[in-house]
């Protein structure tokens, strides 16, 4: 899912100044245009998502277009919009990683419970490609980062810690594009170092990444992917910011022969096996749940904040402000216990998105069984 000259991000989805970046500055269109903005914009993407399947069978990529099929949603806590006139429209888009899978299926299900005649668009190719459809209201509804739209989008060098504060800036950056930012859900798919879970005790009860600094030299040992290690915001500056030197011989130091340089996937593995104490993880990913491992705090606050938003068309918003309500409360209950679990049964045990989307609105009432 990367493009060249880009490094990738804790929520699959890459950084760079990007054709996404530009701004799509909206000048208002007469009620007829409006009115006949669906049909349109329905006939646009499903072009476009048959020609990006395309690209990608040709270029022998392995990625398939995700089947639309979603299974009927019935309304719960989420009830049908009083008033919607039929034929009401709204068009959902997601990246194409497990995590932005369930979260679009989420999407679906919400606004066939509401009532809209849902076109389902998840399943794109690439963070570009969806920032795109939104930019070019080509769709009206995305499941995004705070720190993609932020660090990539628009091209700002370095992200915000504070998670209010990161949601806050790309809201109020992003109105001039069109788009508005609801309010954003406790899940944080960033940067983090996690230990196994039968290790904390072994390790001083460590919860912290502070904590790390306390631990002998030779308990200081890390695994991390080759991008990250290498990267400018990466591994050897978030030591510095905890005072450790990597390299360092001293009390302080992290030597190099603490450090494995491995693989992404490899890296939770190598983690729970104890080839480590610290393996870098991302803070959403289901293997933290299926190996057992526990996510230590970034207690100075190093990396920057990731949280999912709903992001919606302001127009199609202005048009169904019932919107936010319905996705409004679903998003505090989108913590990161609760996606390391989704995103498990997706990858661990090889269900459907639709399928886990489905089942977890009903357990949570957002949705009932047609």
């Amino acid at each position: 899912m990367t493009h060249a000259d880009e490094t990738t991000h804790a929520d699959g989805t890459t950084h760079a100044v990007t054709p996404g970046a530009r701004r799509d500055h909206r000048t208002g269109e007469s009620d007829a245009r409006r009115a006949s903005r669906p049909t349109a914009r329905r006939r646009w993407v499903a072009a476009a998502a048959v020609a990006g399947a395309s690209a990608l069978v040709l270029t022998g990529c392995g990625l398939q277009p995700a089947a639309s099929f979603v299974p009927g949603a019935a309304p719960g806590s989420i009830q049908r919009i009083e008033d919607l006139p039929d034929g009401a429209a709204l068009t959902v888009t997601s990246k194409n990683f497990t995590e932005q899978l369930v979260l679009g299926k989420i999407a679906v299900l919400a606004a066939k419970a509401a009532g809209f005649d849902v076109t389902d668009e998840t399943n794109v190719p690439g963070s570009v490609a969806v920032r795109e459809l939104m930019t070019s209201h080509s769709a009206d509804f995305t499941y995004e980062y705070t720190g993609t739209a932020w660090l990539t989008f628009m091209a700002h060098e370095q992200g915000i810690p504070d998670k209010t504060e990161q949601w806050q800036a790309v809201k109020d950056e992003d109105a001039g594009n069109g788009l508005t930012w609801l309010e954003p859900a406790p899940m944080n798919n960033t940067y983090a170092f996690a230990v196994r879970d039968e290790a904390v005790s072994e390790l001083d009860d460590v919860q912290t990444l502070s904590d790390i600094t306390k631990l002998p030299v030779d308990q200081r040992t890390f695994c991390v992917e080759s991008e990250f290690n290498s990267r400018a915001d990466g591994f050897k500056p978030m030591l510095e910011k905890y005072g450790l030197e990597l390299g360092g011989s001293g009390e302080n130091g992290v030597p190099t022969s603490n450090v494995s340089i491995l693989d992404t996937g490899t890296v939770y593995t190598a983690t729970d096996r104890g080839k480590c104490n610290f393996g870098e993880v991302f803070t959403t990913d289901g293997r933290i749940k299926s190996l057992g491992l526990t996510v230590l705090e970034d207690d100075r606050g190093f990396f920057p904040a990731y949280n999912v938003a709903p992001v919606i068309d302001s127009e199609t918003l202005e048009e169904y402000p019932q919107l936010r309500d319905v996705y409004d409360q679903i998003s505090p209950e989108l913590t990161d216990e609760a996606l390391q679990e989704l995103n498990r049964q997706v990858d661990v045990e090889g269900r459907e998105p639709a399928d886990v989307a489905f089942d977890w609105m009903v357990d949570e009432g957002f949705i009932t069984a047609p």
